[in-house]
C-alpha cells in the first residue's frame, strides 16, 4: 500500500498532542528509577544489587498490575465517544473497587514470595539488604494501583496533562527524599537502600493524593465526579473491567517476566551481573516508557473511534503510531549507542559493572524495533478491546522463546549477563509480529460488522 504523509497527518498530530504529555509523565517515573539507582550505586555496590533483585520482582508486579488498570481505558474511551460522562463516573469507581481487590491478592501473593527468598540461589550476603527493602516496597502496591485507576481515567477522556504534571512532581519528592534518607542528609538518619524505598513509598501516597483531589475538586472533571457519587458497584461493570484487565495484566506480566525472571538467572552469575542488569533494566526503560506512552494514545484514540464505529481512522490511528514510535525509537537508541562505553560509569564506580553494562547495550538495540512493535499493537488491540488472544501470545513469546533462550545462552553456554540480555530480541519481535496479526484480523472482522449494520 502507497504510504501519502497526508493522510495521516492529522492522526500524527493528535497523537502528539495526546501522547507527548504522557511520554513525559512516564519519563518521570523511568527518571525516579534512574535517580534510585545512581544514588544507591554510589551509596554501595552491594546495595545496588540488592536493589537490582527486589526491584525486578516488583516492576514484574507492578507493571502486570497498572496492565489490569489499562482495561479501564477503552471503557472510558467507548464512553466518551458517546458523550456518557456520568457512565464515565461509574466505571471509576467500580474500577477502584476491582484494583483493591487485585491489590490485596498481589500483597498476598508477594508475602508468600518474601518467605522463599533464601531458597531461590541468591548471594547470601545480599539477603538481609534484599529483606527489608522488599518488605518496604510491598505497603506500595495498592497505591500504584488506584494511581493508575484515576490516570487510566484521565488519559481516557484525553486529559493527559494532570497526569503528567502529578508523575513529575511526584518524582521531585522522590529525589528528595533519595537524598535526605539514603544518605542521612540534614538531620534525618542515614537508612541507605531501605532510605530509598522510603522515598518512593512516600511519593507514591503523595500522587495518590493529589490525584484524589483534582478529581473531587477539579471544575473539569465535576460531571465525573457525579457520575462517581450516583454510580453503584454492580456486578456487570466489575465483570467487563475483569475482562478487559486480567488479559492485559497477564500480557504485560509475561512481557516483563521475560526481564524480571532473568534476574534470577542473573543472580546465579553473581553480585556484579546483578547490579549491571539493574543498570540495563534502568537503561532499557526509558525506551519501552516512551514507547508505551505513545502507544496509551493510540489506545485512547482507538478506544474513541471505535465508540464512534469509524473504523477507518481507527486503522490508521494505530498505523499512524506505529510510525512516530520508529522516529521515537530512532531518537533514543541512537544516543544510547553512542554512549556506551560511558553510561555504566554514570550508576556506579565499579569498573567491572560499567563493562558489562557496554557489551549488553548491543542487544538492546536489536530488539527497540520488536518493543516498539509489541507496544504499539497490544496497545491498539486493547483499545478495541480483544485483548484475550493476547495472553497466549505473550505465553508463547516470553516463556517459550525469550526465557528458554536466555538460558541456553546465558547459563547452558556460559555467555553470561549478555548471552540473556540476546534472548530479549527474539521474545519481543516475535510477540510484534502475532500482535500485529491479531490487529490486522480483528479490523477486518469490525469492517464486515460495520458494513453489515450499514
Amino acid at each position: 500500500m502507497e504510504y501519502k504523509f497526508s493522510s495521516y497527518q492529522s492522526h500524527y498530530k493528535n497523537l502528539l498532542l495526546l501522547g507527548i504529555p504522557v511520554i513525559i509523565g512516564q519519563l518521570g517515573n523511568i527518571i525516579m528509577g534512574i535517580v534510585d539507582t545512581l544514588m544507591i550505586g554510589h551509596y554501595g555496590t552491594m546495595e545496588l544489587g540488592a536493589a537490582s533483585f527486589v526491584n525486578s520482582i516488583f516492576t514484574l508486579i507492578i507493571i502486570s498490575a497498572m496492565g489490569f488498570t489499562y482495561g479501564l481505558t477503552p471503557l472510558v474511551g467507548a464512553l466518551c465517544g458517546r458523550g456518557d460522562s456520568m457512565g464515565v463516573g461509574g466505571i471509576v469507581k467500580n474500577s477502584l473497587v476491582a484494583n483493591t481487590i487485585v491489590a490485596v491478592l498481589l500483597m498476598l501473593f508477594m508475602t508468600i514470595f518474601y518467605f522463599c527468598l533464601d531458597h531461590i540461589g541468591q548471594p547470601e550476603e545480599l539477603l538481609p539488604l534484599m529483606k527489608s527493602y522488599f518488605m518496604i516496597l510491598l505497603t506500595s502496591i495498592p497505591l500504584v494501583l488506584w494511581f493508575n485507576t484515576f490516570k487510566q481515567f484521565a488519559d481516557g477522556i484525553t486529559d493527559t496533562r494532570s497526569s503528567m504534571w502529578i508523575l513529575l512532581s511526584g518524582n521531585v519528592l522522590n529525589i528528595i527524599g533519595n537524598y535526605l534518607l539514603i544518605y542521612g542528609k540534614l538531620g534525618f538518619p542515614e537508612l541507605g537502600l531501605d532510605g530509598a524505598g522510603i522515598a518512593t513509598v512516600a511519593s507514591r501516597a503523595y500522587m495518590v493524593l493529589v490525584a484524589f483531589l483534582l478529581f473531587v475538586c477539579g471544575k473539569y472533571y465535576r460531571p465525573f465526579w457525579n457520575g462517581f457519587k450516583r454510580g453503584k458497584v454492580n456486578k456487570r461493570d466489575l465483570l467487563e473491567l475483569n475482562r478487559l484487565g486480567w488479559p492485559v495484566f497477564l500480557q504485560m506480566g509475561m512481557e516483563t517476566a521475560s526481564f524480571s525472571l532473568s534476574s534470577i538467572m542473573v543472580g546465579w552469575i553473581g553480585s556484579i551481573a546483578l547490579a549491571s542488569h539493574q543498570v540495563m533494566l534502568t537503561i532499557s526503560q526509558i525506551c519501552y516508557m516512551v514507547y508505551y506512552g505513545m502507544s496509551s494514545a493510540v489506545a485512547v484514540r482507538v478506544s474513541h473511534f471505535k465508540g464512534q464505529g469509524d473504523i477507518l481512522n481507527l486503522e490508521k490511528t494505530a498505523t499512524a503510531g506505529f510510525h512516530l514510535i520508529l522516529v521515537l525509537a530512532l531518537l533514543t537508541s541512537v544516543p544510547i549507542l553512542l554512549l556506551k562505553n560511558v553510561i555504566g560509569s554514570w550508576f556506579t564506580d565499579n569498573q567491572e559493572v560499567s563493562l558489562w553494562v557496554a557489551q549488553c547495550i548491543i542487544p538492546f538495540i536489536i530488539y527497540q524495533f520488536g518493543d516498539g512493535l509489541q507496544c504499539n499493537y497490544a496497545n491498539s488491540l486493547r483499545g478495541i478491546g480483544d485483548v484475550k488472544p493476547m495472553i497466549i501470545y505473550a505465553f508463547f513469546a516470553y516463556f517459550v522463546i525469550s526465557l528458554p533462550i536466555g538460558c541456553l545462552l546465558g547459563i547452558v553456554l556460559k555467555l553470561g549477563l549478555v548471552g540473556i540480555w540476546f534472548a530479549f530480541p527474539f521474545g519481543l519481535t516475535t510477540a510484534g509480529i502475532l500482535y500485529l496479526r491479531c490487529f490486522r484480523k480483528s479490523v477486518s472482522s469490525l469492517f464486515v460488522v460495520s458494513s453489515n449494520s450499514n
